[in-house]
């Protein structure tokens, strides 16, 4: 599998993550099969590739297929997309269907982005820690952001992060976990690799109203890449058939970040 490079053989001054997550971290909701897992998925791009590539072409596509107008723009959810919901009701009809979803498998193929998913399986985390419980979800962050910057270090780059917006409450922890991350380094990760690379310690948390078209393909990723990690460690059983998610996960095969040839551990991450 080739990686999806983000300017490769050039140095790229600046890359971002963008964040997305699926499930919740609370711990007590562990033993419910709806609720066990919780996953992050960051979609790393360049910031010039996202500003004159992915963001025109996904504002076409909503001008194209729903009539999005620039004074009110549209927000691409994947949920809302699946159920056709409005704003997305043009959905219904299965020619329309048929063709937004060639058109956006084409510009998920087109676009240079990485992926990486980390997936923590709560009710194995506590079983395996009895007194050590690390929020899930802050977990799972420094997993990932460890591996975002191994990404920026095999491409010669640097970048930021940015993170959808949760509540305040949550932004304030979210930033704060951050910024020791930047600080104090990780138990395998020194600080000083983290700030040689992120340009900096604050993390952008912002809402997907913004229409910012990173978040938004985060978003339709997130969950196809969470169910395709968790098959392929046997977490889940393949009870339904998701045709259209199966074929995202096919673009996805070219898109995860790998080190070394390897997928497992880097472009895909489970927990703990």
């Amino acid at each position: 599998m080739r990686q999806a490079p983000v300017g490769q053989g050039a140095i790229v001054t600046k890359c971002r993550i963008y964040i997305d997550e699926v499930g919740n971290p609370d711990l007590g909701s562990a033993e419910l099969p709806n609720h066990r897992f919780l996953s992050l998925t960051g979609v790393i791009a360049a910031l010039d590739h996202v500003r004159d590539v992915i963001h025109p072409d996904m504002e076409a596509l909503k001008a194209l297929f729903f009539r999005s107008h620039p004074d009110e723009p549209l927000i691409l959810h994947r949920k809302e997309l699946v159920n056709a919901h409005h704003p997305f009701k043009a959905l219904r009809d299965p020619g329309v269907r048929a063709a937004f979803d060639e058109a956006l498998l084409n510009l998920l193929s087109r676009w240079e982005y990485a992926v990486v998913t980390v997936v923590i399986d709560k009710l194995e985390h506590l079983n395996q820690y009895r007194v050590w419980r690390y929020d899930p979800y802050h977990y799972c962050l420094r997993v990932l952001l460890e591996r975002y910057l191994f990404y920026l270090e095999q491409s010669s780059a640097r970048g930021d992060a940015l993170s959808e917006s949760r509540s305040a409450r949550e932004d304030r922890r979210l930033k704060a976990s951050y910024r020791r991350l930047w600080c104090e380094g990780t138990d395998y990760v020194e600080a000083s690799r983290f700030q040689a690379r992120l340009t900096s310690r604050e993390l952008k948390v912002k809402p997907k109203r913004y229409n910012i078209a990173g978040l938004q393909l985060a978003d339709l990723l997130a969950h196809p890449s969470r169910r395709e990690t968790l098959l392929e460690q046997g977490k889940i059983q393949d009870s339904r058939a998701d045709i259209f998610a199966d074929r995202i996960v096919r673009v996805l095969a070219g898109k995860y970040y790998q080190k070394a040839g390897r997928v497992t551990g880097y472009g895909k991450k489970t927990l703990p």
